[in-house]
């Protein structure tokens, strides 16, 4: 077998034989040397498809439309591999799941152009992902709430149903997703919404160091259904796909406020699995499929069993050690079908946490499998204002397309020629190899925290008055963190970016991706920067200090510059919501450095 044709196919096929020569594509007439057969002879799945190359030609046999789909996706692989001068072999191939999809939260910060998602799905079209979804809360452009996502930036219907077209070309599911029972923060700030929310004030968290805001509807206000319709209503026909994701997780408020009584009468779980049939119904009436997020139903394990057979549980989970084969295996003897829903691990992160990513994608993958999973969702959040880009997210979503095919034939060590080839369009494999290396920067700090790293939280910490969720532990990390392990990952930081510095892209989109990474890349140097002067602070090394922070002002004001220049690029609206952080840290720096004591040592303040 040629040692380059491990690396050409991602995902891998099942069944690959090669043989001795090649074959040499004709340049004016290429699709004449490809015959094209629907038979009963090739694999008994709708995507199953037998590809072989000989000396005759390229012969494509499958059984349905979406076989031929993903041969087409294969043999594209080659091309850009090979040239004109295939390789002659034989693949039988097919997927371990009927379902292979990502989806992107574009509601914490960064709504993406129409453009960029286009590019998106066109890339995961090669990898032969056929579903994605948009994690949609406030930012779809709703008539009659301009006041709640304008600001923020939204996917007009227009826009929605230009994707949903292109999707369909492509092979792939769009999936309508928007939250509709949690997670509804922006909603109910809006003056007229208010009163439908489960509580209409923060509230301290269970854990004491941050506070909830009111995101839950009230399931038993009059008006919540009505407004769940309008939203509905107006959402849903730019989709052509049969089913939408309703949410319906992380429903904290439920029982605090509105519905309090309720619960204390009838059981939380109960309320909550009262809403949710409602909610089926109206999207069944809708000519929909339901899915929602499994998290809530999981508490009380024997409402399962009364979820209607038509429904799609979302069985999500983002830890390395998250235990998917418990939770799979009760929605598989509920006969409920279901997904396993990991993620990328870039969110609070910057750069990414490719070790947790790697092992949370596989863990799913198998017991997936194990349990008759319908599909795998790989999931891409935003917490903490999505800061990190599409960049960092490339290699897991390579890697989850690659899992979700076929986990056993899945070997990481083949990202990179492909990611260089496919998505980073660089000959020169730099970009791929640096973005890679930095998902692993983290390694080098020794500490470890469910959903961030220190590289991504440090920099994006809200201010302490705020209290806020996502980032709150940020400020605390330098006091547990030796500078010389800071030192090591700020040291592994700059390798890294100076090897994307000799990356040669050869489309504007490759370069686009470059660029992106140097950004995150660039944040991440300056949480080790900002520990280090917390650092000095501490130690009341007053110098040291001043001069970390003029260091600070001065690039932190740069990259600004250069990251507000870059958003338009590739997405909506502005950076309010999405990097308001440099100006904290600028602050921060500037308050210190104005209130710091004396240095006896320099007589420099």
């Amino acid at each position: 077998m040629p040692k380059r044709l491990a690396l050409t196919l991602l995902p891998a096929p099942r069944s690959l034989k090669c043989h001795a020569g090649k074959f040499l594509l004709p340049r004016h007439k290429p699709l004449g040397a490809i015959r094209v057969i629907r038979t009963q002879a090739a694999p008994a799945q709708a995507e199953g498809y037998a590809l072989t190359i000989d000396r005759r030609g390229v012969r494509i046999e499958f059984r349905e439309p979406p076989g031929l789909r993903a041969a087409a996706a294969t043999l594209r692989q080659l091309l850009r591999e090979y040239g004109r001068r295939l390789p002659c072999l034989k693949i039988r191939d097919w997927p371990d799941f009927a379902r292979r999809g990502v989806m992107l939260d574009i509601s914490r910060g960064r709504v993406p152009k129409l453009e960029t998602l286009l590019d998106l799905a066109e890339k995961l079209s090669d990898f032969k992902i056929n579903e994605l979804q948009l994690y949609t809360e406030h930012t779809f452009a709703y008539r009659h709430y301009k006041s709640v996502w304008q600001s923020w930036g939204a996917l007009t219907a227009k826009e929605i149903q230009t994707l949903d077209a292109r999707c369909r070309e492509l092979g792939i599911d769009l999936v309508p997703n928007q939250n509709s029972f949690g997670h509804l923060r922006y909603f109910l700030a809006d003056a007229r919404l208010k009163k439908l929310g489960e509580l209409s004030a923060p509230y301290e968290a269970e854990t004491k160091d941050f506070l909830r805001r009111p995101t839950t509807l009230a399931p038993n206000h009059p008006g919540t259904l009505p407004f769940v319709r309008g939203l509905f209503d107006e959402l849903l026909p730019n989709f052509s796909s049969e089913f939408f994701n309703i949410g319906g997780d992380e429903t904290w408020d439920l029982g605090k406020g509105q519905s309090k009584k309720l619960c204390a009468t009838k059981g939380k779980g109960r309320v909550y699995f009262d809403f949710l049939k409602a909610l089926h119904r109206e999207v069944a009436g809708r000519g929909k499929k339901m899915m929602f997020w499994g998290d809530i139903i999981l508490k009380d394990p024997s409402l399962i069993r009364e979820l209607p057979q038509d429904v799609m549980a979302m069985n999500w989970g983002y830890e390395a050690d998250h235990p998917f084969e418990k939770e799979a295996a009760q929605f598989a003897k509920a006969r409920i079908p279901f997904y396993v829903c990991p993620g990328t691990s870039t969110w609070q992160t910057l750069l990414g946490r490719h070790d947790n990513a790697l092992a949370n994608l596989r863990a799913a993958a198998q017991a997936g499998k194990k349990f008759g999973a319908l599909g795998l969702l790989n999931t891409d959040w935003g917490d903490g204002g999505h800061p990190q880009p599409l960049a960092v997210s490339w290699p897991l979503f390579a890697a989850g397309a690659a899992l979700a095919w076929n986990s056993k034939s899945f070997n990481e060590d083949n990202l990179l020629a492909v990611l260089s080839r496919d998505v980073f369009e660089d000959p020169t494999g730099q970009v791929a190899q640096a973005g890679f290396k930095l998902g692993f920067a983290h390694e080098k700090l020794g500490v470890k925290a469910m959903n961030e790293t220190p590289l991504g939280t440090v920099i994006a910490a809200p201010k302490p008055e705020d209290r806020e969720l996502f980032c709150r532990n940020g400020l605390k990390w330098f006091a547990k963190i030796p500078a010389r392990k800071i030192n090591a990952a700020l040291n592994g930081i700059q390798k890294q970016r100076a090897i994307l510095g000799r990356a040669k892209p050869d489309s504007d989109t490759g370069k686009i991706l470059a660029r992106e990474l140097d950004l995150a890349a660039r944040m991440a140097a300056e949480s080790c920067h900002f520990m280090l002067w917390q650092q000095a602070v501490a130690a009341q090394k007053s110098a040291v200090a001043n001069n970390l922070a003029r260091r600070g002002v001065r690039e932190l004001r740069r990259l600004e510059k250069d990251f507000n220049a870059y958003w338009p690029s590739r997405n909506k609206a502005t950076t309010k919501h999405c990097s308001p952080f440099l100006q904290w840290r600028i602050q921060d720096y500037l308050r210190a450095k104005k209130n710091a004591p004396a240095d006896k040592s320099s007589g420099r303040v």
